[in-house]
């Protein structure tokens, strides 16, 4: 029986504006999908936001040449059909109620389609650096700041094909539509090429304020409209699961697809940061600090990101540092030690600031440095400093460039008081002590549940199906402690992040 669309929250009937109909009850199913660089989780989610199981597959980049970061989107669908057997072999019952799909992706990855839909190269991935001579002439552009409300980085879309068209003007003139890799997932699964507008603020194509293609976006790197995929808000509904696949996934009823969105709005879904002034540090291979805002302010010259969020009317901006855990994966392949023996040698509680300086550029920088070619250094080092030391001075360089990150915030206007602390450096009572004593603020440890993308992405395959306001659905998840900044030690660490930033520009320098 088909039944009108409810908020599982409430039981209140729900709006239906973007919703296609479908049998939604109150025992269906939600599946959230994680599409990661290195590999895609699958969380399939019960009507009341609970976690039923999780299955995941992985998969690698390519680095051809120095700079460049590659993948086949084939690895993409082929993680996401092993991910669904896994599911329909441990959950038959509940992945048989499926009703709703939500897609979360890394963002600012080139996936160039022809008229049928077949993939015409490689996906240029959001870590590749090739366009950096684009980036900087779009970003020098008249109204492209104004309009995208962001620095062009090399890393984002539009520079990538910029390039193409310089480089591969071949494939370049076979380009019928540039996707994202949320949005191409969106488009393996109905058909339809359609993404959200989260994922494309990350393109420099999009008229951020306005949420709309730009005209002018377009025509600066060369690009049209036509070649654009249609866009929707990451809760509202994309399309329906094609039939070919519902029935090789054993699945009789239709499924809505939704909007889906960028890793990092999804992340904010799953962590419930929709209000103004909600937001997480990430410490993941990349660091990220994330603030909701309810209103577009962007300041393109601070480095900081200006996004549209995944759900609408809002808004957010986010600081990004490219070698966060990465940093300590790094030192940890050197001395041969894992990073959790490296971390737990420090002990669960900070002291006074090192004397070693570690530079956490191993890969360029953004926020708030917009450098590519800078790199990392480690200073001061003398002949009886062993792994402790190193270890110490890698988490406080990583905590000074994400305290460099709040800082851009709050010259944005953000008004930051608190922050969820999430990702696997968050594990570490040392590193997250150390985050909140250079901030200045309380850090709030979720409850070891779900709470990331693909809880996000679940949630807004919820959405999409039911008709749900996303503020009934993205609650946040309960805190299972605070960690207070260290009052005795605030002044020294601000004292020493002064110090450290006075490097930066010396180390830019060197030849």
């Amino acid at each position: 029986m088909v039944r009108r669309a409810f908020c599982p929250r409430t039981g209140k009937p729900a709006d239906k504006t973007g919703r296609l109909e479908g049998p939604v009850t109150r025992d269906s199913t939600y599946l959230g999908i994680d599409l990661g660089t290195s590999g895609l989780r699958a969380l399939l989610m019960a009507a009341d936001g609970t976690p039923i199981a999780a299955a995941e597959a992985h998969y690698q980049a390519a680095h051809p040449r120095s700079g460049w970061s590659e993948q086949d989107p084939a690895e993409w669908t082929r993680a996401l059909d092993s991910a669904v057997a896994e599911l329909r072999a441990t959950q038959a019952k509940a992945f048989a109620r499926l009703a709703g799909i939500g897609v979360s992706g890394h963002m600012h990855g080139a996936v160039c389609l022809d008229d049928s839909g077949a993939v015409l190269r490689p996906c240029i991935l959001w870590n590749d650096t090739r366009s950096f001579a684009e980036a900087a002439e779009l970003d020098s552009a008249a109204q492209v700041r104004a309009l995208s409300g962001n620095i062009v980085f090399p890393g984002f879309t539009a520079p990538k094909l910029m390039w193409m068209a310089r480089h591969e003007p071949e494939i370049f003139a076979r380009v019928a539509t540039v996707v994202l890799p949320a949005a191409y997932l969106n488009f393996w699964l109905t058909g339809d090429r359609v993404g959200d507008f989260s994922d494309a603020s990350g393109t420099s194509w999009l008229d951020v304020g306005a949420r709309d293609w730009s005209p002018l976006l377009l025509a600066a790197s060369g690009m049209t409209a036509a070649q654009m995929p249609r866009l929707v808000e990451g809760s509202q509904a994309a399309g329906s699961l094609r039939r070919d696949l519902a029935a090789a996934w054993g699945l009789t009823g239709p499924v809505t697809v939704a909007g889906g969105g960028g890793d990092n709005a999804v992340a904010a879904c799953g962590a419930g940061a929709l209000a103004e002034g909600d937001g997480f540090l990430s410490l993941g291979t990349s660091g990220v600090v994330l603030v909701a805002r309810d209103s577009f302010s962007p300041r393109p010259e601070t480095a900081v990101h200006s996004f549209c969020h995944a759900v609408p009317g809002r808004w957010y901006q986010m600081g990004v540092m490219l070698a966060a855990t990465d940093s300590l994966n790094w030192l940890s392949r050197q001395l041969g030690k894992s990073p959790a023996e490296l971390t737990r040698a420090l002990g669960p509680s900070i002291g006074a600031p090192g004397r070693i300086r570690f530079l956490p550029y191993l890969s360029g920088e953004r926020t708030p440095h917009n450098d590519s070619a800078i790199r990392g250094a480690f200073l001061n080092l003398d002949v009886a400093d062993g792994p402790e030391d190193l270890t110490r001075a890698v988490l406080e360089g990583v905590a000074f460039a994400l305290r460099d990150s709040v800082e851009a915030l709050r010259a944005a206007g953000a008004q930051i008081e608190r922050l969820m602390a999430i990702g696997g450096g968050s594990q570490s009572p040392y590193w997250v002590e150390l985050c909140a004593t250079l901030f200045g603020i309380p850090l709030d440890l979720p409850e070891k549940s779900e709470f990331g993308a693909a809880l996000g992405a679940a949630r807004l395959a919820q959405c999409a199906a039911t008709g749900a306001a996303p503020e009934e659905i993205m609650t946040k998840p309960a805190v299972a402690r605070t960690v207070a900044p260290r009052a005795d030690l605030v002044q020294a660490y601000g004292d020493a992040w002064n110090r450290w930033r006075a490097i930066y520009p010396t180390v830019k320098e060197l030849p």
